[in-house]
């Protein structure tokens, strides 16, 4: 393939030098906001059709995401590889059988449910096979609108699991993000992909988690590795992979913890960035 020369593009930006030949063995893709477009809820044709031709290339099409593997069931007729889940804290083979498992201490959900009984904080608790609510407010409408997802039922404050949390949404801002974490889940930690709420896992665990998974259970070596993202819960993947790829629509973090921008979704982001790498032609 012609190499591109990225200065006559001005809607690519590679960050660092590297290796354009490399040979890529496997891609992980975010959702929301980098397969999924925010603006029309559903993966551009380009991107489709990327991820037929990594196939056809033998090359393994994974997914890492901050949903349940149950909330990808929109997109599992592509025929993915791998799902990295809930930022990492729980990893899936193609077929759905669980690789890895991490959940949140009892005692950080418990100093969680302390603390959130006499204040308007709201918060989402993600188990395996379901979801449960703190309140059922307009904010938690709307992100599950975006999403796509139906609203969940509200926890039993009175009985709730506190043993198998796998991840938390917690709507605080990012402005209160730090002193919430250290007060009430120093044992986790805390990243973004909307100024709504913090995605919560076990301190230690991020998408970067899967990727290394992935990568052991496939015999790949990280360099062979490219991944595409645009959220805070996407910078430790970004950064680890062979090849990060931030997505037009990343705020400043993310796109500065990659090594190649590309445009948003529904400008065919993913597929330019494969080609400028000429991983498809």
């Amino acid at each position: 393939m012609q190499e591109k020369n990225p200065n006559t593009d001005s809607t690519t930006t590679p960050t660092s030098d590297f290796n354009k030949q490399q040979t890529i063995k496997a891609v992980f893709f975010d959702i929301d906001g980098t397969l999924i477009s925010f603006n029309t809820r559903t993966i551009p044709e380009s991107a489709v059709l990327a991820i037929q031709k990594l196939q056809e290339q033998g090359i393994r099409v994974i997914v890492a995401t901050g949903r349940s593997i149950q909330a990808v069931t929109p997109i599992r007729h592509l025929g993915f590889d791998g799902y990295v889940t809930f930022n990492g804290s729980a990893c899936y083979d193609k077929d759905g059988n669980q690789l890895s498992r991490y959940t949140i201490s009892p005692d950080s959900i418990s100093r969680l449910l302390h603390y959130t009984e006499n204040r308007e904080i709201n918060f989402v608790l993600m188990y395996e096979n379901t979801v449960a609510v703190n309140l059922v407010t307009p904010e938690i409408i709307a992100s599950q609108t975006k999403l796509k997802l139906p609203v969940p039922p509200v926890l039993d404050r009175t009985n709730p699991d506190i043993g198998n949390v796998l991840q938390a949404n917690v709507f605080i801002g990012p402005e209160e993000e730090a002193a919430f974490m250290q007060t009430v889940m120093p044992d986790c930690v805390a990243a973004r992909w909307t100024p709504l709420f913090a995605d919560v896992n076990p301190a230690g665990i991020s998408k970067k988690i899967g990727l290394e998974l992935f990568c052991s259970y496939f015999g790949l070596d990280v360099s062979e590795t490219m991944a595409f993202g645009d959220g805070g819960n996407d910078i430790t993947m970004l950064q680890y992979a062979g090849i990060g790829v931030a997505m037009g629509n990343a705020g400043a973090n993310v796109k500065s913890a990659a090594d190649y921008i590309t445009t948003d979704a529904d400008e065919d982001g993913i597929w330019k960035a494969l080609e400028y790498f000429g991983v498809i032609e």
